[in-house]
C-alpha cells in the first residue's frame, strides 16, 4: 500500500483523505499558533507581568518548538500514523492512545467553550442589546456547517481565517510603528520604545509578576500541535510538515513578541487590564474608530478560527478512537465526502456548554480564565505524552531513529529541559487563586478516564481493533 495515496485504507476500512495542501498546512499551523489567548488574554498577561511578558512568550515558544520537533520526527517515522494518538499507542501502549486521544478531544472541547464565551463577549460589544445565547448558538451552527462539506473545504476556510489574523497583526505592527516614530501623544503619554523600560523596568512586578505571566500565556499557544492532528490528511507530509514546524520560531517572534513590543511602546503596560483586547484599544487610541470596529471583527474571526480548528481536531480524534475500539463504533463512520460527521455532531453538541456558562456568572472574563486554565493543563499532558513517546522511540527503535531525516535538536537532553519547564508552569498555576481552583478541578477528568479505561481495555472490540491497527502500523509498505 502507498501511504501517500489520496485515500488511506486500513484493513479495508475507509480512511481519511490527503487533501490538505502545503498552503493549507502552513496557514493551519499559523492559525493554531495565533488564537484567542493572544487577542483576548494578552491584556491580562501584560497587566500582571509588564514588559517581561515579552520574555514569557519567547520562553514558551522556545520550549514548545522542541515539543513540535519531537512530534514531527515521530509522525514522519511512520507515515501510517493518523495523528499523535497513533504514535503514543504504538510506542507507549494502548493506554497512551486512549488517554491522549480523549484528553486532546477534551482539550479542544474546553477550548471551544472558551471561544464561544469570547465570541459572545465580542458580539455583545458590537451589538449591546443582543442576548448572549444568540451569538453562542449561531457560532456552533456555523462551525458545523463549515466542517461538514470536506476536509479541503475546512482547509480553505481555515486558510482565510488565518490570513485575516496575520493581516490584522501586521496592520497593528505597522500602525504602531507609525505612532512611535511620529511621537504620537495620548493621555497615557508619548508613544515610544522607552515605555518598555521607563515604567518600573522590564520586571516591574518582580519575579512573581513574571511567573504570573505564564499562566494565561500558555493558553495562547494551545493549538500549536494542530498540524499533527492533520497528518493523515496532509499531501506530501515529508515535505509539508517539517516546513510548518520549522517556521514556529519566526511566527512566535513576529506575531507574539513583535505585536506585544508595539502595544507596550504605544501605551505603557500600566494602562492595560484583564478582560479587554489591547489590539482594539490601540486602534481606538489612534483615532481610527472604523479600524477599531474592523479589528473587533478580526478578533471575532480569530475566536471563530480557533473554534473551527477545535471542531476539526476533535472530530478526527474521536474518529481515530472509534476505529481503535476506544469510542462507540458510530463515530468511526465517514460521510460520502470522507468527513467523520457523527464525531462532528458530538463535538458541536458539547460546545453548547459554552452557552450555559455565559449565564453561570456575570463576569465573562472569569469564566474564560477558568476554562482556559483547565485547557492549558490538559494540553500540557498531551505535550508530555509526545515527549514520553519520543523517549520510547529513541530507546526501542534506535535503527529507525538513526535513519531519521528530521531529528529533534538536542535529543533526550531537551526532553528533560522541557519537562522541567512544564513543572515550573504547574507551580506557576498554583500562585493565583483563580488558576489554582482550575488546577485542582482538572484531575477529575483523569479520574473519569481511568474509570473508563478499566472497562474499555477488556472490551473484545477494543482488543480486536487495537491489535489489527497495530499490525497495520507495523507492517512495511509494499512500495517501501
Amino acid at each position: 500500500m502507498n501511504t501517500s495515496a489520496d485515500a488511506i485504507t486500513d484493513g479495508g476500512e475507509p480512511r481519511l483523505q490527503r487533501a490538505l495542501s502545503n498552503r493549507h498546512i502552513q496557514l493551519l499551523a499559523i492559525g493554531g499558533a495565533i488564537g484567542t489567548g493572544l487577542f483576548m488574554g494578552s491584556g491580562k498577561t501584560i497587566s500582571v507581568a509588564g514588559p517581561s511578558v515579552i520574555f514569557v512568550y519567547m520562553i514558551i515558544g522556545f520550549m514548545l518548538f522542541f515539543v513540535m520537533r519531537a512530534m514531527g520526527e515521530l509522525l514522519l517515522s511512520n507515515l501510517k500514523y493518523r495523528s499523535f494518538s497513533d504514535f503514543a499507542g504504538d510506542l507507549l501502549g494502548p493506554w497512551a492512545s486512549f488517554f491522549t486521544g480523549w484528553t486532546y478531544w477534551f482539550c479542544w472541547v474546553v477550548t471551544g467553550v472558551a471561544d464561544v464565551i469570547a465570541i459572545a463577549g465580542y458580539v455583545k460589544v458590537l451589538i449591546p442589546d443582543v442576548p448572549l445565547w444568540i451569538p453562542g448558538l449561531l457560532v456552533i451552527v456555523a462551525l458545523l456547517l463549515l466542517n461538514l462539506p470536506s476536509v479541503a473545504a475546512f482547509g480553505e476556510v481555515e486558510f482565510w481565517f488565518a490570513l485575516i489574523k496575520i493581516v490584522a497583526i501586521v496592520a497593528l505592527i505597522l500602525t504602531g510603528l507609525v505612532m512611535i516614530f511620529s511621537g504620537f501623544q495620548s493621555d497615557a503619554g508619548t508613544a515610544s520604545f522607552a515605555n518598555l523600560w521607563s515604567h518600573g523596568g522590564f520586571f516591574p512586578n518582580g519575579f512573581m509578576g513574571f511567573v504570573a505571566g505564564f499562566q494565561i500565556a500558555v493558553f495562547a499557544f494551545v493549538g500549536i500541535e494542530l498540524v499533527g492532528t492533520a497528518a493523515a490528511e496532509t499531501k506530501n507530509p515529508l515535505r509539508n510538515l517539517p516546513k510548518a514546524i520549522n517556521a514556529i520560531p519566526v511566527r512566535v517572534m513576529l506575531f507574539y513578541v513583535g505585536a506585544l513590543i508595539i502595544l507596550m511602546s504605544v501605551t505603557p503596560w500600566t494602562e492595560y487590564e484583564a478582560g479587554s483586547s489591547p489590539f482594539i484599544g490601540m486602534f481606538l487610541l489612534a483615532g481610527l474608530g472604523a479600524a477599531a470596529v474592523i479589528v473587533n471583527l478580526v478578533v471575532l474571526t480569530s475566536a471563530m478560527s480557533s473554534a473551527n480548528s477545535g471542531i476539526y481536531s476533535t472530530s478526527r480524534m474521536v474518529f481515530g478512537l472509534a476505529q481503535d475500539g476506544d469510542a462507540p463504533s458510530l463515530f468511526a463512520r465517514l460521510s460520502r465526502r470522507r468527513v467523520p460527521q457523527n464525531a462532528l455532531f458530538l463535538s458541536c453538541i458539547l460546545l453548547l456548554a459554552g452557552v450555559v456558562l455565559l449565564y453561570a456568572g456575570e463576569d465573562i472574563g472569569k469564566a474564560f480564565d477558568m476554562v482556559t486554565t483547565v485547557s492549558a493543563v490538559c494540553f500540557m499532558f498531551v505535550w508530555t505524552i509526545f515527549l514520553l513517546s519520543y523517549l520510547a522511540y529513541r530507546r526501542n527503535r534506535p535503527e529507525v531513529a538513526a535513519r531519521s531525516t528530521y531529528r529533534m535538536p538536542g535529543g533526550r537532553f531537551m526532553v528533560f529541559v522541557v519537562f522541567a519547564f512544564f513543572l515550573f508552569i504547574l507551580w506557576a498555576l498554583t500562585t493565583q487563586p483563580d488558576t489554582l481552583t482550575a488546577l485542582v478541578v482538572t484531575p477529575i477528568w483523569f479520574v473519569v478516564l481511568v474509570v473508563a479505561w478499566l472497562f474499555v481495555r477488556r472490551s473484545p472490540r477494543h482488543l480486536e481493533r487495537h491489535a489489527a491497527h497495530m499490525t497495520y502500523l507495523r507492517t512495511p509498505d509494499e512500495e517501501e
